[in-house]
């Protein structure tokens, strides 16, 4: 608790010294639909604003919110941010008091910058906290907006459940699809994605680490792999599989051939959930 009340009192303070210079990100995207929905150009904005970046069909997601006057869009934005990151802390903290606390202490600086900032990245943090909860259709499609969105969250594609990994890769293709669709704004899209010359190491996007947790605490031993102790089963386990199948592909090369490609065949399935029966 001393550590999470630390973090917590140098978060306040730095918001509150921030005041009105915080929200460039958020106000980018606030920005960008009320320039769209005025026939303007979002990934050319007059004004200070920086430039919409995100797929072109991506902008009537941020309408309902951008209809707000600025001030009460940015209290909902930040408000929503801080609320949803104390959820995910309360819930991580009843299972996990103290690993929690020093997760929440390592990864401060990118929670501060994203509160600060108003970047998206900390609510599709969320999202992927939450696609650990829903059934594999939602799961995969809160995973596929995130990735298409930011790429970074393609890394977490493993925590998801072996169909939502399946369904993942679905909503991914169906992003591609839109992204074709909305030609040539994706061109656009692209050069002011690409636009801004050089750029700092973007640590802020650590703050998608906070998505694992939920996966690391809810399995009893998910890193099992990285233990010492498990070390030689593992090993002598590969070597086993070798032998046998080096002993068939002595036997019978076309037969070995054939069943290393139908374990990789059923490895595949299991890790996308496929052949299950379930949807």
């Amino acid at each position: 608790m001393a550590i999470l009340i630390l973090v917590g009192g140098i978060f306040a303070a730095g918001l509150i010294a921030r005041g009105e210079a915080a929200g460039a990100d958020a106000r980018a995207y606030w920005a960008g639909v009320r320039l769209w929905l005025s026939g303007g150009d979002p990934y050319h904005p007059t004004g200070p604003f920086l430039p919409y970046v995100y797929a072109p069909w991506m902008l009537p997601l941020f309408a309902p919110w951008a209809l707000l006057p600025w001030d009460v869009a940015w209290f909902v934005w930040r408000g929503a941010a801080i609320l949803l990151l104390l959820w995910t802390i309360h819930w991580a903290y009843q299972r996990r008091p103290l690993p929690t606390a020093l997760i929440v202490l390592v990864l401060a600086f990118p929670m501060a910058a994203n509160l600060d900032t108003g970047n998206i990245t900390l609510f599709l943090t969320f999202a992927l906290w939450g696609a650990q909860f829903t059934g594999p259709r939602l799961a995969g499609l809160l995973w596929g907006l995130a990735t298409w969105m930011k790429w970074a969250p393609a890394v977490l594609w493993v925590i998801l459940a072996p169909r939502a990994r399946a369904w993942g890769v679905v909503w991914l293709g169906v992003s591609a699809l839109l992204s074709l669709a909305t030609l040539p704004l994706t061109i656009v899209q692209l050069q002011a994605l690409f636009g801004f010359g050089s750029r700092p190491i973007r640590l802020d996007y650590l703050v998608l680490l906070w998505a694992a947790v939920p996966w690391l605490w809810i399995h009893p031993h998910p890193l099992w792999w990285l233990s010492p102790r498990e070390w030689p089963r593992v090993a002598a386990s590969l070597r086993a599989g070798t032998a046998s199948w080096a002993r068939r592909f002595r036997t019978d090369p076309d037969l070995a051939a054939q069943s290393a490609r139908e374990a990789v065949r059923q490895r595949v399935r299991a890790f996308l959930g496929l052949g299950t029966g379930r949807a």
